[in-house]
């Protein structure tokens, strides 16, 4: 393989898998992404201005057939590689796509197409096949997916392994192997992903495990029914050992969840990062019963802002970085740090020139939604809890310290809680940002038609909704984070499959809880007395529920039954004596 740097375009119709690939590649080094384009039309302004100055600057392509769904559109794919290969005929080409038809794949293989990835590959297998394109040989994700060796060896091993009369049903029976094994491992990081959702109802918990071990098993009898004895001591598949499980990746790419101990910063961020890129793709409707200020966004403009402070925080940590400040001082520079990521989400989400007319006067939006910056700051920025923890694990590497335990860098579970951590810290800070726009703009026409869900785009429904987050401010300043600093924890905005859902960790708030004062000190002190009454008065109400039942089952109970047994005699008796009287009148006189 060569040590030449890797300097490629990507052409990808999908936001979403544009950022996310983009950001996991920002790590790896020697590698560099010169341009990440959505059309195939800016792609070819961009080879020919790249073709004018240094045609080496770029030396690989990668590309998804249009959206990779329509039969047009992977048609379309197909005539723009062909153009590709046509203007530039020595330029590598790896189609990177969540297409599988045989078809199609080898018309690709066909028109010149040097490589072939399905979107869902393990990031460092996907940089590997990136590099062996750009250094001229090809890839072929199925050719490759049992044994890792180069082409000119494959067909070499493959008839000393197995006769030649069995070779064709051999290479059928391991392509349908490695197909199903891939659609049941994709399928089963589902699974497994959604099993570790917080707040998740019982009932779909139970459902999940289920099809979990249905896909387990699932494998297993395929590994079984498909792979004689002899190739499996070949090529070492594991029946009974289950292999590491792998969550999606930007809804395509994959991240390894055990981690190599040897992570530099920059690979442990990037890694988080694109976890949290493949989040995004959930539905971000509010499940929870607080209201946030993003819930009047529509979904799109709310999944546009939280990858934009993303990205903003990408960029202040690399600024962080660089700029080689010690651990001590991020507990100074925290409310610096988060006040500048709202201000530039504010900036660039808006943009910073952006006006609006509101009767004959031109507003600068930016200008005046910063003006509000002591409010925010205030009432949520400050409130954001770990910030300092999760920035020290990004930047310093340093272990976590959540739920009273400590998590090691390298860990599945450290990278788990710095998710939820940083989701939080997301959902959070674009409240931030539509705080203001609520504040100063919230009924103007413009700002409605370009951002809001249409269930809120009334004035009534509007001001409902601002009196809901108000009522929310005035319970959490008084009951809600008070209960919660005495009880020791925080709790977390988490993006889960469902939507937008909550969560609470514990962490010790000792400092908070000396500093209450008030009605919150007030809540505290009753919080305290309940529990400092409660097993008294639950042992009185033991004692005085005792001799209540004793009283209604040995006195009164006894005394009813007494008296019922007395009526049932008497009207014995007075039966008795008119069967009597009955036989003396009967008899002759």
């Amino acid at each position: 393989m060569s040590d030449r740097p890797l300097k490629l375009l990507l052409i990808d119709q999908d936001p979403i898998f544009r950022l996310g690939l983009r950001i996991a590649l920002e790590a790896i080094p020697n590698l560099e992404a010169i341009a990440v384009v959505e059309t195939d039309t800016i792609a070819l302004q961009i080879l020919a201005e790249i073709a004018e100055k240094d045609p080496n600057q770029v030396n690989l392509v990668v590309l998804e057939f249009g959206n990779g769904h329509s039969t047009t559109s992977q048609q379309l794919g197909l005539q723009f590689c062909r153009q590709l290969r046509a203007l530039y005929p020595n330029l590598p080409i790896l189609l990177l796509s969540s297409i599988q038809e045989q078809g199609l794949l080898l018309a690709a293989k066909f028109i010149g197409i040097n490589g072939y990835c399905p979107k869902g590959t393990p990031l460092p297998e996907l940089v590997a096949a990136m590099q062996e394109v750009a250094d001229g040989g090809s890839y072929w994700f199925q050719d490759t997916e049992a044994v890792r060796t180069p082409n000119s060896c494959r067909d070499a091993i493959n008839h000393v392994s197995t006769p030649n009369s069995s070779l064709p049903f051999f290479k059928l029976r391991n392509n349908l192997r490695l197909s199903g094994i891939a659609n049941i491992n994709a399928t089963l990081a589902a699974v497994t992903a959604q099993l570790q959702t917080p707040g998740l109802p019982v009932l779909d918990r139970a459902i999940l495990a289920g099809q979990r071990r249905e896909l387990l098993a699932a494998r297993w009898l395929l590994n079984r029914l498909l792979v004689s004895s002899q190739e499996r001591q070949e090529e070492q598949i594991p029946l009974a050992d289950e292999p590491p499980l792998t969550p999606l990746l930007s809804g395509a790419i994959q991240q390894r969840q055990t981690v190599s101990p040897l992570l530099s910063p920059g690979t442990l961020q990037s890694a988080l990062f694109t976890s949290c890129v493949t989040k995004l793709q959930f539905p971000l409707r509010n499940v929870t019963d607080i209201p946030l200020e993003i819930d009047i966004f529509r979904e799109d403009k709310k999944r546009e802002l939280l990858y934009l402070i993303l990205q903003k925080l990408a960029e202040q940590l690399d600024e962080v970085r660089t700029s080689q400040i010690e651990i001590n001082q991020l507990y100074e520079l925290k409310n610096t740090l988060l006040c500048d990521l709202w201000q530039a989400a504010i900036t660039d989400f808006f943009g910073k020139f952006s006006r609006i007319k509101i009767v004959d006067r031109n507003i600068e939006i930016v200008n005046l939604l910063l003006q509000n910056a002591e409010v925010v700051q205030r009432e949520i920025l400050n409130k954001i809890p770990l910030v300092c923890e999760f920035y020290s694990y990004l930047l310093f590497q340093t272990e976590l310290n959540i739920d009273n335990t400590s998590y090691p860098v390298v860990s599945a579970e450290a990278k788990s809680q710095a998710l939820m951590i940083l989701e939080n810290l997301l959902i959070q800070v674009a409240n931030g940002v539509v705080q203001p726009l609520l504040n100063y703009l919230a009924d103007v026409e413009e700002i409605k038609q370009n951002f809001y869900g249409r269930q809120l785009i009334s004035t009534r429904e509007i001001e409902r909704f601002r009196n809901d987050l108000s009522w929310k401010y005035r319970l959490k300043n008084y009951i809600s984070e008070p209960k919660a600093v005495f009880e020791s924890r925080y709790e977390l905005f988490v993006i889960a499959p469902r939507g937008i859902a909550n969560t609470s960790v514990y962490a010790p708030r000792n400092q908070e809880l000396v500093k209450l004062s008030n009605i919150p000190l007030v809540v505290t002190l009753l919080l305290e007395f309940s529990d400092a009454i409660a097993p008294r008065l639950k042992s009185l109400l033991a004692v005085f529920g005792s001799g209540i039942v004793f009283i209604l089952t040995q006195i009164v109970g006894r005394g009813l039954g007494l008296i019922g047994r007395g009526i049932l005699q008497g009207i014995g008796s007075v039966s008795s004596v008119e069967k009597n009287f009955r036989r003396n009148s009967d008899r002759p006189k």
